[in-house]
């Protein structure tokens, strides 16, 4: 374990964090830091500021680095494997190690990330290892969220590649004419759900909480609103979608990290045809509204 300071004492709670480094993990790293706890980051590259331990999805976790750790939250996903025996190897595996170790160590909440895209029939690999994860963290006792797609008003992640395009792209390609539905949800909404979560009163349901606006937003729409608000208007091209995958697939077949992953799309094409917010609002989660902000786009004086 690499860290700049030792035990806790009296001082703030500590929570572990995997997948802080990207998107999502490095909004709920600063919320969780606001609310006062003492966020340690589990990470491949340990640095020198803040708490940090040296950890690599997939390898073996020892219990005892989890010592004095009140909180794991476990966002990390290794985006970079295509093959299913990689995925379940790394991912899955790795997950199941990781929770395992903080049962052991007595962790007194641990909440996993999963994904909206994680449903009972889903055909994308992302979304069938999440369900795998799932079953790992309910085998512990941990709060499951499936979050929407997220957004804010410095976005990353699949939205952030949206609004790129929104905001350089004049010709969009489309598969099946954009009529995907999204469900959004913004970053700080997200913190408040698991922040929540982390409350001592806060009672974890078995099952997966699906989090997120219910109003569903077809994507066409998104893409026209980013650019609307910069003043702009984008040309729909559609595309079928397996000429699309294949190109994508061939890419990652060559070695090459193309912006948009094939399995990505696969998700994208089979969606969850209803997710079920009833449990979200049982618990009193309510998300607002997507809009598009000034401070998203970029630009002064412009809105939704």
């Amino acid at each position: 374990m690499q860290t700049n300071s030792g035990d806790s004492g009296g001082g703030p709670r500590v929570c572990a964090l995997t997948g802080g480094s990207g998107y999502v993990g490095s909004r709920l790293a600063a919320a969780l830091q606001r609310a006062g706890w003492e966020v340690v980051h589990w990470t491949r590259r340990v640095g020198p500021a803040g708490r940090t331990v040296s950890f690599r999805l997939g390898e073996e976790v020892e219990a005892a680095k989890l010592a004095g750790v009140e909180a794991l939250i476990h966002c990390a996903y290794d985006f970079g494997l295509h093959r299913w025996r990689d995925i379940h190897a790394v991912n899955v595996v790795g997950s199941e190690r990781l929770l395992a170790a903080a049962r052991q160590a007595q962790v007194r909440r641990i909440i996993c990330i999963s994904t909206i895209s994680a449903f009972p029939g889903c055909r994308a690999l992302y979304g069938r290892a999440k369900l795998a994860m799932e079953r790992a963290a309910q085998s512990v006792g941990a709060v499951i969220i499936r979050p929407g797609l997220v957004y804010g008003e410095r976005p990353g992640g699949v939205f952030g590649k949206l609004l790129e395009q929104a905001r350089s792209a004049r010709v969009v390609p489309l598969i099946r004419g954009g009529l995907q539905t999204q469900y959004l949800l913004h970053e700080d909404d997200l913190a408040t759900v698991i922040l929540r979560c982390l409350e001592e009163s806060f009672v974890p349901p078995t099952e997966p909480i699906t989090v997120a606006h219910e109003q569903g937003w077809e994507l066409r729409d998104i893409l026209t609103q980013l650019a609307a608000a910069q003043n702009r208007r984008l040309r729909f091209v559609p595309v079928p979608w397996q000429l699309v995958w294949v190109a994508l697939k061939s890419l990652e077949l060559l070695g090459l990290r193309p912006p948009f992953r094939s399995d990505s799309l696969i998700s994208m094409v089979y969606q969850n045809p209803r997710p079920d917010f009833t449990l979200a609002r049982s618990l009193g989660f309510r998300c607002r509204p997507f809009t598009v902000t000034p401070q998203m786009v970029g630009v002064s004086g412009a809105g939704r």
